[in-house]
Formats: structure tokens, sequence, C-alpha cells
């Protein structure tokens, strides 16, 4: 994959858990990429149903092992199903953000600090992502910053009220390069208008990518989607990338490849 990874409740942890800002892809798909959608493009499970990411884990630092020991039962959140009233989480009345897909954590931590009155709650599933994550909430003084273990879709479908979310940003995920797997692919439509409906009116879904197929394709999807509205513009397309979202290592990784990144930001309306 080229980045975080939507979670995943098979994997559990311990507990339980310089590129110029303005490489950024133009505003309209390059040739070749306009569709890549047919004959049913969206056809297939419904979101949920599939598995749309890897599992992923990996041998923990001493680091991570005591950080994760220490600070899961103050900051961590198991997705259990039950429903949770986001606010409550954070013991204040802020805006809450769930980013899907943090990594190792570095540019949540990024954007926790630059934005301290902006809650936010990240899941994941990589448990040593997990452990680097709470030690970079404790080493900086994140307050705004809880992290879910889980399945994001879990997340949202059971546990996240309607009009809940000032935003939601899913950054660099699983690309699922190959036809067949397709259909496992994050964003599609049943994941558009799911996240739409967690969204408050006004809230923003921000989703990032390196591979350019995928990118149409999210443009195409999002586009279909009658509860958002692309902030591109009547022209439509994609966004410079907007200075709050740090360069993390996946995407100098894929620059350095050639690759350009696409950034999409829709409003619920």
């Amino acid at each position: 994959m080229s980045s975080a990874t939507p979670s995943d409740t098979s994997a559990t942890s311990t507990t339980s858990a310089t590129v110029s800002a303005s490489a950024h892809r133009p505003a309209s798909p390059p040739a070749g990429t306009e569709s890549t959608l047919a004959p049913d493009p969206f056809g297939g499970p419904p979101v949920g149903v599939v598995r749309t990411f890897h599992p992923r884990r990996g041998r923990l630092s001493p680091q991570q092992q005591d950080a994760i020991e220490r600070l899961w039962p103050t900051y961590g959140l198991p997705v259990d199903g039950k429903p949770r009233d986001p606010a409550a989480l954070f013991g204040n009345g802020g805006p809450v953000v769930l980013e899907i897909g943090f990594g190792m954590g570095e540019a949540t931590a990024a954007m926790a600090e630059a934005e301290p009155g902006v809650n936010i709650l990240a899941t994941d599933i990589h448990t040593p992502g997990i452990g680097n994550l709470l030690h970079l909430i404790e080493a900086r003084g994140l307050g705004n910053v809880r992290i879910a273990e889980g399945d994001a879709v879990v997340l949202l479908t059971e546990m996240l009220p309607a009009d809940s979310l000032a935003g939601i940003r899913v950054f660099f995920p699983d690309p699922w390069p190959k036809s067949r797997h397709h259909k496992r692919r994050l964003i599609r439509p049943g994941f558009a208008a799911l996240a739409a409906s967690r969204l408050a009116p006004g809230g923003t879904l921000h989703c990032a990518t390196d591979w350019a197929p995928y990118a149409a394709w999210m443009l195409e999807v999002l586009e279909a989607e009658p509860a958002l509205a692309n902030t591109a513009g009547p022209g439509g397309g994609y966004v410079p990338r907007p200075d709050r979202r740090p360069m993390t290592r996946f995407e100098r990784q894929g620059l350095a490849k050639g690759h350009e990144v696409a950034d999409l930001i829709f409003r619920r309306v």
C-alpha cells in the first residue's frame, strides 16, 4: 500500500492496542484516467462486507510497547460497536475530525499540534503505529488526539452518530490497483454515502492518493454522491494540497517514484 491503511479488528494491540508543497495533481485527471470504471464499476459487496485493507502487524519497539501499556487506557478506544458521543471522548465541545489510517502517526501529531482546537479521532490497526502515535501524544502534550483500534467502517456505522463529525480524512488508502480487487477500495459509493451521513452540514471529506487511476475513481465516486459537493468549484477536479496536510513519508516515496498526488475535498451539503 502507499500509506496509512483503514482499520481492521482482526489485529489487536498488547492491551486489547523536502518535497515542495506545490507538488500536487492538476485540476483534472491525466489522459487515459478520465474514467477507469466499466461496465459496473462500483458493483460488489456492500461496504463493511468486503475487506478494504491489508492486516498490518509488526514488532513493537520498547518505546512503542511502553506507550501502549501506559497510555492506551487514557487515549485508546476499542472499536467494539458501542455507540459513542465524539464530544465526550475529548471532554470539550470542539470539532471532531475522523482520520482513517494514520500509519506511524507523524502527520496526525503534526496536524493536532498545528490545530489544538480541533479534536482528532485517529483510527488504524497497525500496532507499532498505535504505539508510536501514543508516544507522540505524550511527547508533544497533545490533548486533542484519541486513537480507535479497529475497523473504520464499524466505527462509522455503529459507533458514531449522524451529523457528528466536522471532517473525515482518508490519506493514501490502499489503491488496490488490480482490476479484480477494485471492489476492495474503501472509497466506493456505499462508503461515500456513509461518510456524508456522519458529517455535519458543512463538514468535509478530504481524500488524498498518489495513484492516478484511484484518484480518477475517487473523483467519480464522490461527485456522484448527492450529499457531497466538490470544493474545487464549478469545474470540479482536484484541489492543491492544503498546507494543513503535512507531507508524509509515503507521499515522499510516491513522488520520488514519479507519482502525482491528488487531493480531493468534498463538503457535506
